[in-house]
């Protein structure tokens, strides 16, 4: 089977390579500009791959109005209405091309989720190496089209959608000339619990779609994350903050600094622990083989002298024959004179 792949910023993402991280920046900058700088310093120092950022403003996302349509109802953000939120979480356009020069001056990948067409066109120039579709949009298929045509690699989260709609979304994207596509199992609760995740979805992703294939994680830890790269997951994003207890709109379900290390640290470990099917002795085995149970000889013997049941033993270490060797041992002459407690060697037995 073909290992599918994609390429960002000249960073190869496939199950062949460890998990690319993708650090979110999102409404965390909390209106400043110096706090969004510093989040993408820390994500570069905690290793990860990508810091990611969203643009768009309260208009290019929803409307103003405070009717019942427009307003939130439960979760995180009750009681707000659509546009409140986003003008309080959005990153000004302005800030756009500092933090896009910052990242590249500190050596991290940057990119941005556009969320309409004006968006995508700030960020093409600003020379954006790949685009992030989110979940909400996924079911926008104009702005799909519009991102894929810019040539660009493309990742698409799939909170919410069904297998349909995510078939959609691929279509849509490779029909208007997407050529490096990446979907992200989501669940687009904030936060989501972990037992929503069902991360036997991934395996089936794979196989369904046939793309690169990756988590986009809402939950407070980093357990779910480093599960999915057992099944299959090559691309992981998370949510991250300076502090949790910012008081921002999405601070509360993001990592902090020192939990994003431990992601990027642990999601390379857990992925070098897939390794292949391998049932040979490993390098770390090789001292430890004097303690497999062999074959010894437990008394003297001469030239000649029949083996008895007493003669022979399984103990530690493992250095004489296999133990499965001593019934047909039984019986048998010793070729030369042994001396007790030396290994019973295929040169011992008279053939």
């Amino acid at each position: 089977m073909t290992v599918k792949a994609i390429n960002i910023d000249e960073r190869i993402i496939s199950s062949k390579q460890s998990p690319y991280i993708i650090a979110e920046l999102s409404a965390n900058h909390n209106g400043k500009l110096e706090t969004a700088l510093k989040i993408i310093e820390e994500a570069k120092k905690a290793g990860a791959d990508a810091v990611k950022v969203q643009t768009y403003t309260a208009d290019t996302i929803t409307l103003n109005s405070d009717s019942e349509d427009f307003c939130i109802k439960g979760g995180l953000w009750d009681g707000r209405t659509l546009y409140d939120l986003y003008q309080e979480a959005h990153m000004p356009w302005s800030w756009h091309k500092p933090l896009f020069e910052y990242a590249q001056k500190i050596g991290i990948t940057i990119f941005s989720s556009p969320f309409d067409a004006t968006a995508v066109d700030l960020l093409e120039s600003l020379n954006a190496p790949a685009y992030k579709i989110a979940s909400f949009e996924a079911i926008d298929i104009p702005l799909i089209e519009y991102v894929a045509r810019t040539g660009k690699p493309m990742i698409i989260s799939t909170g919410m959608a069904d297998a349909e709609e995510i078939q959609e979304a691929i279509d849509a994207a490779k029909g208007a000339g997407c050529k490096e596509l990446a979907i992200l199992h989501c669940v687009s609760g904030y936060p989501a619990p972990a037992g929503d995740y069902n991360l036997h979805t991934i395996p089936d992703m794979i196989e369904r779609f046939g793309l690169v294939t990756g988590l986009s994680d809402h939950t407070l830890d980093n357990t779910t994350a480093i599960t999915s790269i057992a099944l299959g997951a090559s691309i992981i994003e998370k949510h991250f903050t300076l502090d949790r207890n910012g008081g921002g709109p999405d601070d509360s379900f993001s990592l902090e600094p020192a939990e994003l290390f431990a992601l990027c640290r642990d999601s390379k470990t857990a992925w070098q622990a897939l390794g292949k099917v391998d049932y040979g002795r490993k390098s770390s085995e090789q001292s430890n083989a004097q303690f497999r149970r062999s074959l010894y000889f437990v008394k003297d013997m001469k030239a000649g002298d029949v083996i008895g049941e007493d003669c022979i033993r399984s103990v530690r270490p493992g250095y004489g024959l296999p133990p499965k060797e001593l019934i047909k041992l039984i019986g048998k002459r010793v070729s030369k004179d042994i001396q007790k407690f030396s290994a019973v060697k295929i040169e011992c037995i008279a053939l």
